[in-house]
């Protein structure tokens, strides 16, 4: 199969907060299954309709001179797919976002971060 992507997806679990844009009826709290610096995939509480765009907050970890400090990414995103979850009742639905408004400090640090887990499987 060919691959498409063009940045590199990391199968991470990293809190995420949706909120629907403009300001309407839902804010979720849960985690990505996989991200890059283009998208992400989660499990959500609720179906929401491809197209759906959304207000993303990442936090993402990091550890620099044994001190852990956590960076916010606010970001927009837009609803790409949607699929149901049958066996998870907490979360019955998975929805893949692509980052259609993120500044390009915080892609270029996303990406920084992604790459880091592919250079130390490397080194490994």
């Amino acid at each position: 199969m060919n691959e498409r992507r063009k940045y590199p997806r990391l199968e991470k679990n990293l809190p995420i907060k949706l909120k629907q844009t403009p300001d309407k009826d839902f804010d979720i709290a849960t985690e990505t299954t996989n991200i890059s610096a283009s998208g992400t995939y989660c499990a959500v509480t609720k179906s929401i309709k491809p197209m759906t765009k959304l207000k993303l907050i990442l936090l993402i970890p990091i550890h620099k001179s044994k001190v852990k400090k956590i960076r916010k990414i606010n970001c927009q995103g837009v609803v790409v797919r949607k699929e149901k979850n049958e066996n998870n009742k907490k979360f019955p639905y998975r929805i893949g976002i692509f980052f259609n408004e993120i500044d390009n400090q915080d892609r270029k640090f996303l990406r920084s971060y992604i790459n880091s887990f592919f250079r130390k499987d490397q080194n490994n």
